[in-house]
C-alpha cells in the first residue's frame, strides 16, 4: 500500500491482543450483561400493547457485541402478523392518548425523561455492548437522546392554532392542529436511542401513537427505552416495538390504512422505497437519509480549531454517522500544514473495546461495513490517492478498522461520491472559494456541511451557497434537540428536533363558523 510523505506512524493499540486481554474483554461483556439483567432493562421480547411478546413462529435473532463477537441476547424475529397486531394496538391507544390534555401528555414525557437520565449509565452500557461505540460516546448519546424527550415534554403545551380574519362579517375562521394518528418509526443502528427519541418525542407530544421498528442489529436499547416509557406511565399501546424481518415489517406498515405517517432514518435507497410504498395509502413521510458532507478548510482558518472540529466531525462513532465529514476540502495554501497536523491528531486516537478506559474508536458495526470501507480505499489508491495513515483492518480483529487518512484524493473517486460510514478521512485540494463551493455541491446528497474560516464575510457567503440542510461554521459537532435537523436534495424530507419537528406529526384543520351575527 502506497505511503506518502505524511506517514507519521500508526494509530495506538497496534500490538496484538494477548489471550488474557481477549478473555478480559469477554468477561467485561458478560459482567455488563449481568448488570443489565439485574437492572430490569435487558428486555428481549417485542412490545405489543401491554404485552412483552415473542415472535408468533418462535424464530429469533441473535444480537452480537461487535467488539467481541459475543452474543448479548436473542430477540424475536417478528414479521407481518406481529406488526399488524402492533398497529391495531397503537390505533386503539390513539383514541384515548390523543384525547388527553397537552399538560397530561407533557407530564408523562417528563417522567420518561427523568427515568432515562436516572438510568443513564445502564443505557450507555447497553448501547456500547450492542453498537460498539465507546462508553463515553454512548453516555453522550443517552443525554442527547433524553434531551429530545425533555424538549418535547415542553413543546407538547405549545401546539397553537390560528384565528384568521374573515372576508365576510358573519363568519369566523379557525385553524386547528391535530395529531396525524399512528406513526411507523423505522430507526437505524448507529444511534439506537437518539434516533428513536427524536421521532417518538414529538409524535407523543402531538398526541400520536407509534410502532417502532429498530434495527435488528441494535434492538435492545429500543426495548429498554420502551420499558422505561411504561414505567413513566405512558399507557400501553402508545409505544409498540417490533423487530426482525425488515421487509415484512416495513411492507405491513406501508400497507396499513391505520398508519398515517412513516418516519425513517437510514439509507437513501431504502428511503426511496418507503416513499414509493407510502404512496399507496398517501401517508405523510419524513425521511432523514444519507449524506456526503464536505468539510471545507480555508487558508485563513484557525488551524487548531479546524483540526479539532474536523476530527470530531469525521471520527465520532468511528465515522458511522450521517453527518460525518465524508470529504475534507483543504485550500492549497494550507493543505500540507493541515495534513501534517491532522494526521498527528488522528494517530492519537485509541482503538478498542468501548468498555475499556481511554478508547475513543470502537469497531465498525459488522464485516459488511469493513468490506465497504476497504473497497472505497482500494478504489482511491488505484486512482492515485495515497494512504497517509492506517488504511487497513486493525489487528484487534473483529470489525475494527484503523483510523485512516488519504491524501491526493479527487472528487471523482468513489470515496468522494459515496458515503463511507467508516473511519476514513479523504483530503482534497481546492484553489478558490468558488472551487470549494462547486466541489461541495457536486453531489446528490445535501445533509450536513462544515466550514472553517476566520473571515466573517466568507462564512456568510459560503454558508448561503452550500446546498445543505445543516451547516457548521468553525464547529464539528452541530446537532442539538433545539435545532431543526434534516437535509435537502436526496438527503431527505422534513425536519426533526426543534419546534419545527412538531409539524411533522400534525395535520391542519380549517374550520369556518358561519351565521355568526345572530338574529
Amino acid at each position: 500500500m502506497a505511503m506518502s510523505r505524511f506517514a507519521f506512524g500508526a494509530s495506538k493499540l497496534l500490538s496484538p491482543l494477548s489471550a488474557l486481554q481477549l478473555r478480559q474483554m469477554s468477561m467485561d461483556t458478560q459482567s455488563a450483561a449481568v448488570r443489565l439483567r439485574e437492572s430490569g432493562l435487558l428486555r428481549t421480547q417485542g412490545l405489543i400493547g401491554s404485552k412483552w411478546a415473542e415472535s408468533y413462529d418462535g424464530k429469533s435473532i441473535k444480537v452480537h457485541n461487535p467488539a467481541t463477537g459475543d452474543v448479548v441476547a436473542s430477540v424475536p424475529c417478528m414479521g407481518a402478523k406481529e406488526t399488524s397486531d402492533a398497529i391495531s394496538s397503537a390505533y386503539d391507544a390513539f383514541q384515548t392518548w390523543s384525547k388527553l390534555t397537552a399538560s397530561e401528555r407533557s407530564k408523562c414525557l417528563r417522567k420518561w425523561y427523568d427515568l432515562l437520565i436516572s438510568h443513564k449509565e445502564d443505557l450507555g452500557l447497553l448501547i456500547t455492548m450492542e453498537q460498539g461505540k465507546p462508553l463515553k460516546e454512548a453516555l453522550g448519546e443517552v443525554a442527547y437522546g433524553a434531551g429530545f424527550i425533555e424538549f418535547y415534554s415542553e413543546e407538547a403545551k405549545r401546539v397553537y392554532g390560528d384565528i384568521v380574519p374573515p372576508t365576510l362579517g358573519d363568519r369566523r375562521l379557525l385553524v386547528l392542529k391535530q395529531p396525524v394518528g399512528v406513526v411507523g418509526a423505522i430507526t437505524p443502528w448507529n444511534f439506537p436511542l437518539a434516533m428513536i427519541t427524536r421521532k417518538v418525542g414529538p409524535a407523543l407530544a402531538c398526541g400520536c401513537t407509534v410502532v417502532i421498528k429498530p434495527s435488528e442489529l441494535t434492538p435492545l436499547t429500543a426495548l429498554a427505552a420502551a420499558e422505561l416509557a411504561l414505567q413513566a406511565g405512558i399507557p400501553p399501546g402508545v409505544i409498540n416495538v417490533v423487530m426482525g424481518n425488515a421487509s415484512d415489517i416495513g411492507d405491513t406498515l406501508l400497507a396499513s390504512p391505520q398508519v398515517r405517517k412513516i418516519t425513517f432514518t437510514g439509507s437513501t435507497a431504502v428511503g426511496k422505497k418507503l416513499m414509493a410504498g407510502a404512496s399507496g395509502t398517501v401517508k405523510k413521510v419524513s425521511l432523514e437519509l444519507g449524506g456526503n458532507a464536505p468539510c471545507i478548510i480555508f487558508d485563513d482558518a484557525d488551524l487548531d480549531v479546524a483540526v479539532k472540529g474536523c476530527l470530531a466531525a469525521k471520527f465520532r462513532n468511528s465515522g458511522q454517522t450521517c453527518v460525518c465529514a465524508n470529504r475534507i476540502l483543504v485550500q492549497e495554501g494550507i493543505y500540507e500544514k493541515f495534513a501534517h497536523a491532522f494526521v498527528n491528531a488522528v494517530e492519537q486516537l485509541q482503538v478498542g473495546n468501548g468498555l475499556l478506559d481511554g478508547v475513543v474508536q470502537g469497531p465498525l458495526i459488522n464485516q459488511a461495513a469493513v468490506e465497504k470501507v476497504e473497497s472505497l480505499i482500494q478504489d482511491a489508491i488505484s486512482k492515485g490517492a495515497k494512504v497517509t495513515l492506517g488504511g487497513k483492518k486493525h489487528n484487534l480483529g473483529m470489525s475494527f478498522f484503523e483510523p485512516t487518512v488519504l491524501t491526493d484524493v479527487d472528487n471523482e473517486m468513489r470515496i468522494s461520491r459515496e458515503e463511507a460510514f467508516g473511519p476514513v478521512a479523504p483530503l482534497l485540494r481546492f484553489k478558490t472559494e468558488e472551487d470549494a463551493i462547486c466541489i461541495a455541491n457536486d453531489t446528490n446528497a445535501g445533509l450536513a456541511a462544515y466550514i472553517f474560516t476566520t473571515n466573517i464575510g466568507r462564512s456568510w457567503r459560503v454558508m448561503e451557497a452550500l446546498e445543505y440542510g445543516l451547516v457548521g461554521v468553525n464547529e464539528g459537532l452541530i446537532s442539538s434537540e433545539v435545532a431543526p435537523f434534516g437535509g435537502v436534495k436526496q438527503s431527505g424530507l422534513g425536519r426533526e428536533g426543534s419546534k419545527y419537528g412538531m409539524d411533522e406529526y400534525l395535520e391542519l384543520k380549517y374550520v369556518c363558523l358561519g351565521n355568526m351575527k345572530g338574529e
